[in-house]
């Protein structure tokens, strides 16, 4: 990278949740952002928020849509004139029973929480390798690890995109381009809020060993280490960040019970 060049990083779903503590991340170690969302109105609410007007780019538009993607691409390389990071961030959910799981459901689950990342990395990585590389962070979840219930498509497209991850790693290398995800643990993010009752954060409070709920600005700390100079020899991993639940079986109530006595 030339002498005072600063570093550009994508980050889809990049208007609220994960995705704008991610940008907050970059943004506070001097990159600049192009923050790619499907949602107009909260996508700009976010980048005023941040008043970072040099820094940051918005982006509107649908991942799993091939010319949005393209798109989103040559708006990032007309503004900024290069990329150094991708952070497969956008993502959605429908939870029901896998009785109830229209085919509808499960297509568009697919479309944007695997073929999004897809083809965001096709579209993305020649334009890294111009420059001599760079990190691509798919965002996966601990449900691609761990069966639960109302995920059957959740669940499946984000453990195809820890495959993916891998895949791209193996043969993107040769490019310079890293490929590492992250599995968030449960998070308070609004879409956890809007789906967890207080009964289901009860059980995984019981269930995670550090008790409680992540943080997004976690999550974001381990997002930009993956993109960062820091990690130039990791690539090709899933890291769970979710406060040891995927680590944990059964009877944690009961040891804690018997540990307060």
């Amino acid at each position: 990278m030339e002498p005072g060049a600063r570093k550009v990083a994508l980050v889809t779903g990049a208007a609220r949740g994960i995705g704008l503590a991610a940008t907050r991340r970059f943004l506070a170690e001097g990159w600049s952002v192009a923050m790619f969302d499907i949602n107009g109105e909260t996508l700009t609410a976010a980048v005023a928020a941040l008043a970072e007007p040099e820094r940051t780019l918005a982006i509107v538009g649908d991942v799993s849509v091939p010319a949005a993607v393209a798109g989103a691409i040559e708006a990032v390389t007309a503004r900024f004139g290069r990329l150094d990071a991708l952070v497969n961030n956008a993502g959605v959910a429908i939870f029901k029973p896998v009785l109830e799981t229209a085919l509808a459901d499960w297509q568009r689950i697919m479309d944007v929480n695997l073929t999004g990342p897809f083809l965001m990395t096709q579209a993305a990585a020649p334009v890294m390798a111009e420059t001599g590389g760079g990190a691509i962070v798919n965002i996966t979840s601990i449900s691609s690890l761990r069966a639960s219930t109302l995920r059957v498509a959740y669940g499946t497209s984000k453990a195809g995109l820890a495959h993916l991850t891998k895949q791209f790693a193996v043969e993107l290398a040769g490019y310079g381009i890293r490929v590492n995800a992250v599995a968030p643990g449960p998070v308070d993010t609004a879409m956890a809020k809007a789906v967890h009752t207080p009964e289901i954060r009860a059980d995984y409070h019981d269930t995670i060993p550090l008790g409680r709920y992540g943080l997004e600005e976690e999550l974001a700390d381990m997002i930009v280490f993956l993109c960062s100079d820091r990690a130039t020899y990791v690539t090709g991993q899933m890291i769970s960040v979710d406060g040891g639940f995927e680590a944990t079986g059964i009877g944690l109530p009961t040891l804690r019970k018997a540990r307060n006595r």
